[in-house]
């Protein structure tokens, strides 16, 4: 079944506004907002990660609550110092693995940990405490960094935020007609 006239007119219309480099910079603004929007066809390895993830989180646990129990068992009751030993060798056989998902975690908790860290040093009054809300000025140090480093020392950065970054970033730069521009995020191989 053939597209109406009016259908085709329009296409070809939204097609040459598309290919005009005149506005090319706001169209790959469009392009990337869709990208942002879009979640990538890997259903089948999103299921799998999380449950390699869910995996590791279950044995990390069981890991660490056998050694705080035995260590508090051994010792007649429970120190500080347990948790930490407890989770060091749970995380060295759990997590010490470098493979894409455990970096992935252990990314996330060092952030955590750092942001901790910060609060227990004003807390115990190593640092002042800020007069004014720092989390937006972290916030842009951190994007800016991390853009300048796609931009110019990319491979420092995690291959798996090297790859959203290109989908973000640079295919939105990219398109040949609305297929690639709206629906698909590069062209489709011709049959």
């Amino acid at each position: 079944m053939a597209a109406p006239p009016q259908l085709r007119v329009l296409l070809v219309a939204v097609n040459a506004l598309l290919r005009k480099r005149r506005y090319h910079a706001a169209l790959a603004m469009l392009k990337g907002f869709r990208n942002g929007a879009v979640l990538r066809e890997k259903l089948r390895a999103i299921l799998q990660a999380t449950y390699i993830h869910s995996r590791n989180l279950a044995c990390f646990v069981f890991t660490y609550k056998g050694l705080c129990a035995l260590q508090s068992r051994i010792q007649g009751k429970t120190y500080q110092v347990h948790s930490f030993l407890a989770a060091f060798l749970g995380g060295f056989l759990v997590f010490g693995e470098n493979n894409n998902i455990n970096s992935q975690i252990n990314m996330y908790v060092l952030s955590r940990v750092l942001f901790a860290l910060s609060r227990l040093a004003v807390e115990k009054g190593y640092i002042p405490e800020p007069r004014w809300n720092p989390f937006p000025v972290l916030t842009a140090v951190l994007w800016g960094l991390v853009l300048w480093l796609f931009e110019y020392h990319r491979p420092t950065l995690q291959p798996s935020l090297q790859s959203s970054m290109t989908y973000l970033y640079e295919d939105s730069n990219v398109w040949h007609d609305i297929s690639d521009f709206l629906i698909y995020n590069k062209s489709r191989p011709s049959k």
